[in-house]
Order: structure tokens, then C-alpha cells, then sequence
């Protein structure tokens, strides 16, 4: 399969009352515990109770992905409503409130928190995750490194976190800003060579540092759980169509990075600087801003870099079979983002209303209908 670039699709979620949609601080053992029954290993916890992941198996197929996401989706749906819960896809819940956050009791999750500190309760972020592997797992260190300057592309498709703590933020993906409050988040270091990234990972592993890969949270890292190079930037999108245009954006681009080596080769600190830069463009104005191009030398509409993106990969998607799927991602640029949506929703509801409670409210309302669609 790592022929084919085999690929898997994680979302994480915010549980929610399902009449108030309002995020639930403690997991009932027994809501778990359907979890669990009905979903298998395909679910599992997040460090605070309120969050909880999805996974898609390894597959070739987005159709059966796709498929499989929304069953997923479905029945995550069925079993907390039995509960009274429901459940929202985004980067940040616009209304909860991190000081009540509780973390979920697991050894992994006390070492974070006793570690982290304030910076884990803050954690009450969603993401969206994409595995892809290839052909050549010893490869993953320099497809790694020559990814940077197009992280800021799934950036700002995938825009679904416009609201923190009852605020609008100002930006369209808030949640970057502070997950990557975090250590060894953001852009990852540019490692020249397998060698350079086993030293890095020893040492910290020497030091006690951290026990293994698992923590290196960059925006895209080799996985320690699976032979796969994971994109971990972009936030949890709300409708399917969005995290299946994504994902097949990325594993075409996973494809194209290995065939031509030559494309982003030799990556300077200028070269990284604005990647860096378009970062946090990308966060700020999600699909309406623009790029630093400095090949172009001028600044590049986000849909225009896209769109050529979009171009450079098509022959991958054609042999992998993906072409509608990698369609999808121009169909973004009309719908707009779910944090697009959110804003809109606020709007005309605040205007309706004149009460900025019912407008989050409706943005709320809007969120749990949209991600069970």
C-alpha cells in the first residue's frame, strides 16, 4: 500500500449538551464505554475530557474513506445523543472556556500537564490530521523538510476557528496561535538528514526531555505510531467534503514532493522565514489574504497559490485516482470556510437578535447541525 501512498484521516471532536452546545467537562465512564463498544479502536481520548479523536483505517480509496468518515461521524452522533450530548468539528468551541477544562486521568496525560502546565489547560484546540506513506520510509526526514513553504496552504483552506472564549479573535484560524504556545509545534526544524533528526530526537530522549517522537507536535512530523509523514496544521475542518479535499491535497503533494526531488531542494533561512510569515497569513486571513512570493516577487493571492498548487499536482491526482476528491479544494473557495460560515451565522444573527450571546448561540447551533450534516 505504501506504493500507493496509502493514506488515513484523524478529526478530533468537542463534546457538547446536545440542547445547549455547551462543552462537556467531564466524560461519563459509561458514555466511554458506548464509545468504545460501537466504535472500536477507531476512537480514542484526548488530553482534556472534552475532546475526543476518530480515525479512518489505512486506505487507497477516498470513496471508502469518505464513507467511512461519515459512518463515523454518524455514530459518534447516534451514542451521544443518548447521553444528551452532541458534537462539534472546529478548531476552538466558540463559548468554552479553558480555566474549566479537565484533563482526562491517563499517565501520558499527567506527565503532559505536569510539564505544560497553564499552556495544557489552554489546549482546548481541535485538529485535523493526515497520514500518508510512502513508497520509501526513509525519505520521510526529506519530504519533511521541503514542505514548509506549502504548510501554509492547508492552513488556509481548513480555517474553522475564528472564535476563543466568546470572542471573535480577528483571526480566521485562531487555534494555531495558541497550540503553538506549546514546545517543538509550528514549522518543524530543517533537518539536512536522517542522521540530523535521530541526533535531535536522542538528545531530547537523553535528557529526559521527552520519551519518544510522539512529542514533537510540528505542523507536519514522521509518526511514531505508523510508518507515515503527518500533517497536523490544519484545524478540524466542519463539513467532510472539507477534511476529504484536504487530505487528497495532501497526499497528492506527498507524491509530487517524492517524485521530483528537485522541487524545494535546497531550502534557505529566507526561504524559511516566509514560509513562516505566510504561516501566519494563512491563520490571519484564511482564504481571502494573500502569500509572500518572493520568485514572483510580489504578494500572491491565497487562492491564486493554491490554484497553481492545485495545477502542479494534477497528474498525481490522476494516477492516484483522487481527481475528484483534489476538486473539492476549489469548491472551498466558493463556499468559503466553516470559518466563513461561523462569521456569517454571527453576523446576521447579532443583527436579528442584538444580542451577542444568541448570535454565538446560532454560530453553536450552526457548528453541531453542520458537522452531522
Amino acid at each position: 500500500m505504501a506504493e500507493n501512498y496509502s493514506f488515513g484521516i484523524e478529526e478530533e471532536y468537542f463534546i457538547v449538551d446536545a440542547d445547549t452546545k455547551a462543552v462537556q467537562r467531564r466524560m461519563p465512564s459509561a458514555f466511554l464505554a458506548a464509545l468504545k463498544t460501537g466504535l472500536g479502536s477507531a476512537v480514542t481520548r484526548e488530553m482534556l475530557q472534552s475532546q475526543l479523536e476518530v480515525a479512518t483505517k489505512p486506505s487507497t480509496d477516498f470513496l471508502e474513506s469518505a464513507r467511512e468518515l461519515r459512518a463515523l461521524r454518524r455514530n459518534v452522533g447516534a451514542i451521544s445523543s443518548e447521553f444528551g450530548f452532541a458534537f462539534i468539528a472546529a478548531g476552538t468551541h466558540p463559548t468554552a472556556a479553558w480555566t474549566s477544562a479537565r484533563q482526562t486521568e491517563a499517565m501520558r496525560y499527567d506527565a503532559m500537564t505536569q510539564d505544560l502546565q497553564m499552556l495544557a489547560e489552554r489546549n482546548m484546540l481541535c485538529g485535523l490530521h493526515v497520514h500518508v506513506e510512502l513508497p520509501d520510509a526513509d525519505r520521510r526526514v526529506e519530504i519533511m523538510r521541503r514542505a514548509p513553504p506549502f504548510i501554509p496552504h492547508f492552513i488556509a483552506l481548513a480555517t474553522s476557528s475564528p472564535f476563543w472564549n466568546s470572542r471573535r479573535t480577528g483571526l480566521m484560524g485562531y487555534r494555531l496561535a495558541a497550540y503553538d504556545e506549546l514546545p517543538r509545534t509550528g514549522l518543524p526544524p530543517l533537518f539536512f538528514s536522517n542522521e540530523d533528526f535521530k541526533q535531535y530526537k536522542q538528545a531530547l530522549i537523553d535528557a529526559r526531555v521527552l520519551p519518544d517522537g510522539s512529542y514533537l507536535w510540528w505542523s507536519i512530523r514522521l509518526s511514531e505510531a505508523h510508518p507515515t509523514l503527518e500533517l497536523r496544521a490544519p484545524d478540524c475542518c466542519t463539513r467532510i467534503e472539507d477534511s476529504i479535499a484536504l487530505a487528497a491535497l495532501y497526499r497528492c503533494l506527498l507524491r509530487h514532493l517524492f517524485l521530483n526531488k528537485e522541487l524545494n531542494a535546497v531550502l534557505t533561512p529566507v526561504d524559511y522565514a516566509i514560509a513562516s510569515e505566510n504561516k501566519w497569513r494563512a491563520q490571519r486571513y484564511g482564504i481571502h489574504g494573500s502569500f509572500v512570493d518572493r520568485e514572483q516577487g510580489r504578494a500572491v493571492p491565497v487562492r491564486e497559490a493554491v490554484g497553481s498548487l492545485v495545477a502542479r499536482i494534477a497528474g498525481d491526482a490522476k494516477a492516484l485516482g483522487c481527481e475528484s476528491e483534489l476538486a473539492l479544494v476549489n469548491e472551498i473557495f466558493e463556499t468559503g470556510t466553516s470559518a466563513d460560515a461561523q462569521i456569517t451565522v454571527f453576523n446576521e444573527a447579532e443583527r436579528r437578535t442584538k444580542s451577542r450571546g444568541e448570535a454565538l448561540k446560532a454560530v453553536k447551533n450552526w457548528l453541531a447541525a453542520t458537522t452531522i450534516q
